[in-house]
């Protein structure tokens, strides 16, 4: 179980089926997961106790927008943490090759298997399956740690190229 007053980041893949993942200050994927709030109420109703799972949460990172994105948004501002929302396309530039980022569908398929690695040097609980809106959300994730300078780079094996 990590320290729980060790700094946190929640990264969300905004929805009503959304992707989460949690890392740590030094950078590594602590846990994931996909979750299904089936309507915008329980959205709204779930996003406190979403963020409330997260000991010493310091940063929200969201992609998505409007009516999915926006409770993410006021309860990290209720909160005082730090929040970033960025687009696919700007993490998608920073964490994967031109080529597998033609398409939206490209992007995603290379998403899985960069989400798999990380989870991997991360030491993270491998999964018995991966929804592409958790791989997306790791890597939102981790695009949100380099941004934060919780990792100074890349690490080896996690570099596109």
């Amino acid at each position: 179980m990590p320290h729980p007053e060790a700094a946190r980041l929640l990264a969300i893949d905004a929805g009503l089926r959304a992707g989460l993942a949690v890392y740590a200050s030094d950078g590594r994927l602590e846990r994931y997961r996909s979750t299904n709030f089936g309507a915008p109420g329980r959205l709204k109703k779930g996003v406190y106790g979403v963020m409330n799972e997260v000991d010493g949460l310091r940063r929200v990172v969201v992609e998505g927008g409007g009516p999915v994105a926006d409770p993410w948004v006021r309860e990290a501002g209720r909160r005082g943490v730090t929040l970033d929302r960025v687009q696919a396309g700007v993490w998608r530039k920073v964490l994967l090759r031109p080529r597998d980022r033609r398409t939206g569908r490209d992007a995603k398929d290379q998403a899985d298997g960069l989400a798999r690695r990380v989870i991997e040097w991360s030491g993270a609980p491998s999964p018995s399956s991966l929804r592409h809106d958790a791989a997306e959300a790791i890597l939102i994730g981790l695009w949100g740690v380099l941004e934060a300078g919780w990792l100074p780079e890349l690490p080896e094996g996690l570099r596109p190229g």
